[in-house]
């Protein structure tokens, strides 16, 4: 059982929620408080910016002690258990209805937006923008330190019709349609973008927890910058802007300190990514020349296909605009 991997919903007998609270790097624990921020800051709730960023490291700040690594946390938006993805874009309440217990049954507080509409819609504006926060969030979980969890069909829009308490219907709320496949393939293409960018590039899985400094070979750069829409090093003012929606972040892909399995140091390519979940446009602009001299789009949440991708090369301090509620991806050229 050497390779067994010990994977906990951290809840105790008494239900107190004990996440963070294992010793040692044995167990790995779904991570409840990165569902919980990611979903509040795509949803635009105030002070988020702050808890966001510290998930997307893999949460040092529940994590880091006790000889703990960002694989410790298991990161999900969604579970078994809850809203699909899909409708937690459609849905700002659960419809339990079919279960028989009035409504009463389920979580009430899902931190979930219908994007203006409650349910299914004709509304073409209300449907792009649902299928643009789908890919937000598992852009934000894919990039993210830690592990990533999906629950199977929210990569292709599986809905349960806003039931968020479907264990006791065994038919086509809770059943997989493969059928569903072929009708949200663009969902899918962009969730193998994802994972294939995940998988190639250590940066977005490193072994240890950043630092925010500077290693041999780093190229004098920290290991990860935090940078606000104007490309400058955010401050601890930045930090604490409650109305802050927007949030730019550096990924030195030469600082990473742990070699690979066969001892030999790991470099990767370096990114910025842009986070805006403002409901307009944002203007970002890239860092000085000393952290890339060209920045290729590699992602964009906002036009999920390579061939609406512009095929554009940005150099240092030219202005990003990145589209409301949505992210970019850039990887450095050279």
């Amino acid at each position: 059982l050497a390779g067994t991997k010990l994977i906990a919903e951290a809840w105790d007998a008494a239900g107190l929620y004990q996440v963070g609270s294992f010793v040692g790097d044995s167990w790995k624990e779904w991570n409840g408080r990165f569902r919980d921020d990611v979903r509040d800051f795509f949803r635009g709730a105030e002070g988020a910016v702050k808890r966001v960023a510290d998930r997307m490291m893999g949460s040092p700040e529940i994590y880091g002690h006790k000889e703990r690594e960002p694989e410790q946390s298991v990161n999900f938006v969604t579970c078994h258990d809850g809203f699909t993805l899909n409708d937690l874009v459609s849905y700002g309440d659960k419809h339990n209805e079919a279960n028989g217990e009035e409504n009463r049954d389920g979580e009430s507080t899902n931190r979930s937006w219908n994007c203006g509409t409650e349910g299914p819609t004709d509304d073409l504006d209300i449907v792009a923008l649902r299928e643009q926060q789908k890919r937000n969030f598992l852009t934000t979980m894919l990039l993210s330190q830690g592990v990533p969890m999906i629950v199977a069909g929210d990569e292709m829009g599986r809905t349960q019709g806003g039931n968020n308490n479907a264990y006791c219907q065994d038919n086509e709320i809770s059943w997989l349609g493969w059928g569903d496949v072929s009708e949200n393939s663009i969902l899918l293409e962009f969730t193998r973008r994802l994972t294939h960018l995940r998988s190639e590039h250590p940066v977005f899985h490193r072994r240890r927890y950043f630092q925010g400094r500077t290693f041999r070979g780093s190229g004098g750069l920290d290991d990860i910058v935090w940078l606000k829409s104007s490309g400058e090093v955010m401050s601890q003012e930045d930090w604490d802007n409650g109305w802050a929606r927007s949030l730019g972040i550096f990924l030195n892909g030469a600082a990473i300190p742990d070699p690979d399995v066969r001892g030999n140091p790991v470099r990767d390519d370096s990114f910025v990514l842009f986070f805006n979940a403002h409901y307009e446009p944002v203007e970002f602009t890239l860092p000085e020349e000393e952290y890339g001299e060209a920045w290729e789009v590699t992602i964009n949440s906002a036009a999920p296909l390579a061939e609406h991708v512009e095929d554009t090369t940005f150099k240092p301090c030219d202005v990003v605009e990145v589209d409301a509620r949505s992210i970019l991806v850039l990887r450095r050229q050279y």
